[in-house]
């Protein structure tokens, strides 16, 4: 019976978790080109740090050992690799380094002192990041273990000054003035032997109803392969929440009066619908035209291994609009758009090319008023095309931001479709150094390790 209500207990838990919208999977590929960067930076931090004074006494005698700076530093053979529960560990064997101090003893009367060049070969380091999610869905460094002489500089350059770097990463943010975009990790990282997974929300909302979400019953997107550097898997409700947030915040509509309806559509439509107006009073008959394209209900995103498409139907309303006086409808009708859609990652923004594929009127009132429709089909689908879509594409183009640190970007990606999801392979790029980002990013009086948290006990590997 216990175990009936724990299987109970596991099923409604599961039937609760959220899903995924985003995942980002960084692979034992990747580690090479942080590792070497990540090096560079770990050698600059160590050359300028302020290494605190030692002093004490023991009888009559007294020492004080102040000024210490590293004068040299040598990290030849490293390895940074995944491991399960620690997430990132990187091992350095047969460092050696070179050290400038001030040397005072004392011992009754007697007085030594002077600057003394010393060095150290043979040194060991192992240090174990812990990466996890904090309380607002952030990736973060909770906790550093470390075996080494110099582990308060480790552990400072861990939980501060890489903080500072995921700091950049974007949890809520606008990406427009209209919508914004929910990148909060849903869980901590998980590690593999062969790489990093993550789990982000993945959801945009409107700015005006930063609360609003939209429930998420799209495929989990999967990630399964391990060739790049990086991969990055979008769900059909990544897209979907992007359409209805802006759906929501009322961007999805177009009106176009007098001289913005293109002239040769202008000519059509008066010549469709020259019956009615004909009959109009003569202040009417030569008042601008209107055409009024509105989206009825969010577009939906569909994602097959053939491709990705838009689905779209929205109302289309022609009008007489004579200068101060109420408008006069000439017809109302449907159209139902489907557009195909391709995404390339650009730096770290995902941006999409629309074009469309297959256009569609007709009317709700009846198959007759239908027919009549014909006509308007083709000028309406180019005015579309050469209106409508350059439009659309100029917001698309600009693309959403990716969950990455500053200063790293995707390169040489390839796109892949799946059923319900896609799945962008990517390389890394650092297009700025990681200590110009930090330092640009560095919490103030951070310089000194002494002033952040004790790190834990520490074993001296020399």
């Amino acid at each position: 019976m216990a175990l009936f209500g724990a299987l109970i207990l596991a099923l409604l838990a599961g039937a609760h978790a959220e899903l995924p919208g985003c995942k980002i999977r960084i692979t034992s590929k990747a580690l090479e080109l942080v590792k070497q960067e990540g090096l560079r930076f770990l050698e600059q931090e160590l050359e300028t740090v302020t290494i605190p004074d030692l002093r004490g006494s023991e009888g009559h005698f007294f020492y004080n050992i102040s000024e210490v700076k590293v004068t040299e530093l040598q990290l030849t053979f490293s390895e940074l690799h995944f491991q399960p529960d620690q997430e990132l560990v990187l091992q350095i064997n047969n460092a050696s380094w070179g050290l400038r101090f001030r040397r005072q003893l004392l011992y009754w009367f007697f007085y030594d002192g002077g600057y003394i060049n010393a060095s150290a070969e043979g040194v060991s380091i192992h240090t174990a990041l812990q990466l996890s999610r904090d309380t607002i869905g952030r990736i973060k460094v909770s906790n550093v273990s470390c075996q080494a002489s110099i582990c308060p500089v480790l552990y400072h350059a861990g939980t501060v000054l890489l903080n500072s770097l995921l700091d950049t990463v974007p949890v809520r943010s606008a990406v427009d003035e209209l919508v914004g975009i929910d990148y909060s990790l849903l869980k901590d990282p998980v590690a593999s032997t062969s790489n990093l997974d993550m789990e982000f929300r993945g959801a945009f909302y409107p700015l005006t109803e930063a609360n609003w979400s939209l429930s998420n019953r799209a495929v989990e997107p999967q990630l399964q392969e391990e060739e790049r550097m990086v991969y990055v898997a979008f769900s059909e409700f990544f897209f979907d929440s992007a359409m209805e947030s802006y759906f929501r915040a009322g961007a999805l509509k177009l009106s176009l009066v007098g001289d913005k309806v293109p002239h040769d559509l202008d000519m059509v439509l008066r010549a469709s619908y020259f019956g009615s107006i004909v009959l109009m009073s003569p202040a009417v008959i030569d008042s601008p035209l209107k055409l009024e394209l509105r989206v009825m209900e969010p577009p939906r995103c569909t994602i097959k291994p053939s491709g990705t498409t838009v689905s779209v139907t929205a109302s289309v309303t022609i009008a007489l609009v004579p200068p101060n006086q109420p408008e006069v409808q000439l017809s109302s009708m449907i159209m139902d758009a489907r557009l195909s859609a391709k995404m390339a990652l650009r730096g770290k923004a995902l941006r999409t090319q629309l074009d469309l594929r297959r256009f569609r009127i007709y009317s709700n009132q009846s198959a007759l008023e239908s027919l009549a429709l014909i006509p308007l089909q083709t000028p309406l689908k180019t005015l579309l095309q050469i209106a409508v879509m350059p439009m659309l594409n100029e917001r698309t183009w600009r693309g959403v931001q990716i969950p990455l640190p500053e200063g790293i970007d995707f390169v040489r990606e390839v796109v892949t479709n799946h059923a319900g999801f896609l799945t962008i392979g990517a390389d890394l790029h650092f297009a700025k150094g990681l200590r110009e980002v930090i330092e640009k990013n560095r919490p103030a009086d951070t310089r000194d390790p002494r002033t952040s948290s004790a790190p834990p006990p520490s074993t001296a590997a020399v």
